[in-house]
């Protein structure tokens, strides 16, 4: 059974504000409808682009989280958060990001997203990177989402260092590894 326009807007501002990390395409499945439906249906209710809607919730509820760095100043947009445990950030690969003869993502901006996401998770004012292990398991091409996963794995409370490891994955393929040993101030 189709639905009104009038319905079908309602209930797209309720499913958006339920989970403000779904997409224009889950929207279109849901109801029935084209994406280009939805994103007119969008439009006209003032509702921004799943891009928009993450960084406002991510930089609404994060901001007060993250000590040892601005929000601003982490790469990809933080998504879950919890100090000294985990953290998750989300990058889209743009054209500024790539190399233009192949289309494939500059290792630094890969390596900054893990490297800055495991600054974020420590509970400090004070966190740098002492130490790194890197490996580049696949490139990451132009348009491609990396999703970070960080878990921080040891603290040691003698040395302030705390050990992070960051997995980033495109659609849960392992693109990335990292394993920081990251500086703290020793007062935890």
């Amino acid at each position: 059974m189709r639905r009104s326009k009038k319905e079908r807007q309602q209930l797209l501002t309720a499913t958006i504000k339920e989970n403000p990390f779904v997409t224009d395409e889950e929207l279109a499945e849901k109801f029935q409808v084209s994406v280009q439906t939805i994103r007119l249906d969008r439009l006209e209710l003032s509702i921004p682009e799943l891009r928009e809607r993450i960084k406002t919730v991510a930089e609404k509820r994060f901001e007060s989280e993250v000590r040892s760095l601005p929000i601003d100043e982490v790469i990809g947009e933080i998504i879950d958060i919890e100090l000294d445990q985990s953290a998750i950030s989300i990058f889209d690969v743009k054209e500024e990001h790539v190399f233009k003869r192949n289309q494939i993502a500059r290792g630094h901006h890969v390596f900054a997203q893990a490297n800055s996401l495991a600054v974020a998770v420590i509970n400090d004012e004070l966190a740098l990177t002492a130490k790194a292990n890197l490996q580049f398991k696949r490139s990451v091409k132009l348009h491609e989402r990396v999703i970070a996963k960080a878990k921080v794995t040891k603290i040691d409370e003698k040395t302030g260092r705390t050990f992070v490891e960051v997995s980033s994955f495109v659609n849960n393929e392992l693109v990335f590894v990292g394993k920081f040993e990251m500086y703290r101030s020793k007062n935890l």
